[in-house]
């Protein structure tokens, strides 16, 4: 029947993502397929493009004007000088290849929210909007921003307290790889009680990230540059990675948020606390 239906709609196959379980091809895909497919059209200023918005578009869609209509959300900006955890990283990420897992900074930052997030629980939660109530998580379940040919997904890591950086790498990883395959099951989406995006992976600086609805706070991070900063009366060059974290203001006010980026800025300019610190 897909197939048949495929040929009658003029659909290529090959150029369909499907949906179905372990990526089967649906009819609902060829015809969403199909309705992608460019066609002429013109409005009274000249030729356009109509592209109908369906699938996972249609659903981070959904969840991002959730989560604008219900949170009064606001963005604080910081910076770190990771110098240190640069060269920690570098040393190791050898080590790490060898056991097959990409070692980036991802799992540091994670490492250092969860440190700091006790100290500030209300962040580490999410609004029942139907009761009024704040549920703060007792948990450490951190989503992470993983851009898709199909558009952006979450996919959540869980018990982040429990894990080794290594052991967040691989997860990190492998999750990355399932939802970009889209193999990635619902239950690897759902749970996170803080989101992490990373868009200093394509080289943005800062940003104002959306919180993954319905968390409180998002962490985001921008591109480690060198920069020029004073150090015991001396101008040097410092690896300086960009902070922008939003967060819910019915839950925290912005004294709170700001103390919280910095206690995760002394973990990230100080690494060895990661550690001394871990369980």
């Amino acid at each position: 029947m897909v197939r048949s239906l495929a040929k009658k709609l003029g659909v290529d196959l090959k150029k369909v993502t499907g949906t179905g379980p372990g990526g089967r091809i649906t009819e609902d895909d060829v015809r969403g397929t199909s309705e992608e497919i460019k066609k002429e059209a013109k409005d009274k200023w000249g030729p356009v493009e109509k592209i109908a918005i369906r699938g996972v578009r249609k659903a981070i869609a959904k969840n991002l004007i959730a989560s604008h209509r219900t949170t009064a959300s606001v963005t604080g900006m910081n910076e770190a000088d990771v110098t240190r955890l640069w060269d920690l990283r570098n040393r190791e990420k050898e080590v790490a290849q060898e056991k097959g897992i990409h070692l980036t900074f991802l799992p540091f930052f994670m490492k250092a929210v969860q440190h700091a997030i006790p100290e500030f629980p209300m962040l580490n939660g999410s609004v029942d909007e139907e009761t009024g109530e704040i549920i703060v998580k007792k948990y450490y379940n951190f989503g992470v921003a993983v851009e898709t040919p199909d558009g952006l997904m979450v996919p959540v890591v869980k018990q982040v307290d429990k894990k080794t950086i290594m052991e967040l790498a691989e997860e990190i990883q492998k999750l990355g790889e399932k939802a970009r395959e889209r193999k990635i099951k619902l239950d690897e989406l759902k749970g996170s009680s803080i989101t992490f995006t990373n868009y200093g992976t394509f080289g943005g600086i800062y940003s104002t990230p959306i919180i993954n609805y319905p968390d409180i706070a998002i962490f985001g991070t921008g591109r480690i540059d060198d920069r020029p900063r004073v150090k015991d009366g001396q101008v040097v060059i410092r690896k300086i990675l960009p902070i922008s974290f939003t967060f819910d203001h019915r839950v925290a006010d912005g004294y709170e948020a700001s103390s919280f980026v910095g206690k995760v800025i002394k973990y990230l300019e100080d690494p060895g606390r990661i550690f001394i610190e871990s369980a």
